[in-house]
């Protein structure tokens, strides 16, 4: 077992670290407060490749490995997590899909301009009465003299009102049940297709988060993704490498966390010495530290099996499972070590604390991951 990284998965992730470092972090905190998405930012990621990791070279992508991709998530979420969701949500469900299960046509339409960054893209899953059960979703799509005709509405869609074009999965044959669903493209513009005014969240600030709204709105034939039927086999299929991602970025959470911790021990003094000499605090350190590598080392095998072509279903529920708990444990424990410091907004660890619980619930929430480990286990699927 080789656990070094090739130099190209060590130099992608170096350059999304020195972009962290140069553009995120403290530099993102004026875009949280005012519940503001850094346009000027995200524009940045597309000519460092960023928006167009997954896409192939001959579409206008970068062609990143699984592995290489998962690092530069990390790395961008360590630096803000509204950012890395932003990137990643746009790489892994939206672009992924397209590049997936489009047609030849399809790819060489879109894929380019996601890349590039010209549009950032949305995916349609979840729905107001259909998130853990996605099969249950009520979102209509009907053939109509050559053209569908989609009537819903989607929930929780990052990129929703800042993305130009989005994959919706919607309903076309209602009596055969999962088999009954269908993918398409659409673009913003399209008749009778809006987005929702962005939701007040508990964190992820500077991340958009909307409805996605179809009220008659009136889609080209042509704009059908992968086989009549297939959508959401194709969809959990998009899902799995979104869990990778999401445990990417609860990793780059919880490395933050454990930095900012680090950070304020070494200077934070008290009963006459640094919180960093307290053997306490420095077992609690140690403990946050080993779990985070665990975690890490989860989410780059599940990477590892996605890139080799074998089945990575269930490495990336552990991974996304363990990696958003761990993510979690490490911003509640940074708040403590900070005290009251983190308990107010001029301390990163504050957002941290927020932004960390969204990875426990997005892509399928831990009991979801849970159901998935244990049937792979138990052999019921």
């Amino acid at each position: 077992m080789d656990f070094e990284l090739t130099d190209d998965q060590e130099r992608i992730r170096r350059v999304a670290r020195e972009f962290a470092d140069a553009e995120l972090g403290n530099a993102i905190a004026p875009y949280d407060e005012r519940h503001e998405f850094p346009h000027s930012v995200v524009r940045k990621l597309g000519p460092l490749g960023f928006l167009g990791a997954l896409v192939p070279e001959e579409y206008g992508g970068a062609g990143l490995d699984y592995v290489g991709y998962a690092l530069s998530v990390e790395e961008l979420s360590r630096g803000d997590a509204s950012v890395g969701i932003t990137m990643w949500a746009h790489n892994s469900l939206c672009t992924n899909h397209i590049a997936g299960f489009g047609s030849e046509a399809q790819k060489r339409t879109y894929l380019p301009r996601l890349a590039s960054g010209e549009v950032l893209g949305a995916w349609g899953l979840t729905e107001p009465g259909a998130g853990s059960d996605a099969a249950a979703l009520q979102t209509r799509a009907e053939l109509r003299g050559g053209e569908w005709i989609l009537n819903g509405s989607k929930a929780f869609i990052t990129n929703a009102s800042v993305g130009g074009i989005a994959v919706v999965i919607a309903r076309t044959d209602p009596g055969k049940g999962s088999r009954g669903i269908s993918a398409f493209v659409l673009e913003k513009g399209l008749p009778g297709f809006s987005a929702g005014k962005p939701y007040r969240k508990l964190g992820l600030h500077a991340s958009d988060t909307a409805e996605l709204i179809f009220e008659d709105a009136r889609v080209p034939a042509a704009n059908l993704l992968g086989e009549r039927g297939m959508g959401f086999v194709h969809a959990m299929q998009v899902l799995e490498g979104g869990r990778i991602a999401m445990a990417a970025m609860a990793v780059g959470i919880a490395q933050a966390a454990i930095d900012h911790s680090v950070t304020y021990m070494k200077q934070r003094t008290a009963f006459g010495q640094t919180l960093a000499e307290f053997n306490g605090l420095q077992g609690m350190i140690a403990d946050l530290a080993t779990e985070v590598e665990v975690a890490r080392l989860l989410t780059l095998r599940a990477a590892y099996l996605k890139d080799q072509g074998r089945p990575a279903m269930h490495a990336a529920a552990m991974a996304k499972l363990f990696a958003s708990e761990t993510a979690m444990k490490a911003a509640t424990k940074a708040v403590q070590i900070h005290g009251g410091a983190g308990y107010i907004t001029e301390f990163p660890v504050e957002r941290i604390f927020r932004d960390a619980k969204l990875t426990e619930i997005g892509e399928g929430t831990s009991e979801i991951q849970r159901l998935v480990i244990a049937r792979t286990i138990l052999q019921l699927v």
